[in-house]
């Protein structure tokens, strides 16, 4: 059973001081309201959220380590600014390993295996329908890395686990259709495939699915005008 997909887990997952602040910010960042590269001071932010530098080192941590914020030595935290060529590559890497994942998850998948995954497409739906953008692209990361786990192959879930993370903030900065979180029916499709045992399906799917994200991004926004931090996260 993955891990991943398990609400019981999930929901023993304790709250923190920065979490507001994480989920802020990262919203505002999927949102657009926040550009690639904007500077996201210390000191500023605590002003705005009203509490100290320190719980929002935290959050600024949170968020550098799921790769949706940059952090650099004597300059600062940054909303992360992945390149064209870096969004090609990690999607290339995807299509490559994530096929062969989700033929071993065909493999091995179990009933309850299945019915997790059917109930988190249920929760994507519900978060893309309802216009949550940033928890719909989250659940859809969560999704794929739920097969890798069910899949059972240590390597290639941690391979799978980061360049989703990657991918899930490539994501939310260049979509250029609101589907681009994951569309129904692929990842439908997917859990059909792997709940009747069809490996060489499953590893098709996938692959059609992955260039399918990549065709939906824009990967040359222009830049937005200038607003002050404080206005970008209203």
């Amino acid at each position: 059973m993955s891990p991943i997909l398990d609400p019981e887990i999930q929901s023993r997952m304790p709250a923190t001081r920065w979490s507001p602040i994480y989920y802020g910010l990262r919203d505002a960042i999927v949102a657009h309201r926040l550009a690639p590269g904007t500077k996201l001071p210390e000191d500023e932010l605590a002003s705005i959220y009203s509490v100290s530098r320190t719980v929002i080192r935290a959050a600024l941590q949170a968020l550098a380590h799921d790769r949706i914020v940059r952090l650099e030595p004597n300059r600062g935290a940054f909303v992360a600014q992945p390149s064209t060529r870096e969004a090609r590559e990690v999607f290339e890497a995807r299509a490559l390993i994530e096929p062969k994942v989700a033929a071993l998850a065909a493999e091995v998948a179990k009933p309850e295996d299945i019915l997790l995954l059917r109930r988190h497409l249920d929760k994507e739906h519900e978060a893309l329908h309802a216009g949550r953008d940033s928890d719909a692209i989250m659940l859809s990361a969560r999704f794929h890395v739920g097969i890798a786990e069910i899949a059972g192959h240590c390597v290639l879930t941690d391979f799978v686990r980061d360049l989703v993370s990657h991918s899930s903030l490539i994501i939310a900065l260049y979509w250029k259709r609101r589907d681009t979180t994951c569309e129904s029916h692929a990842h439908h499709a997917l859990v059909d495939a792997i709940e009747a045992g069809e490996s060489a399906k499953a590893a098709d799917l996938m692959k059609e699915h992955l260039l399918d994200l990549l065709s939906g991004l824009e990967l040359a926004r222009p830049a937005g005008n200038p607003k002050s931090l404080a206005e970008m996260l209203r």
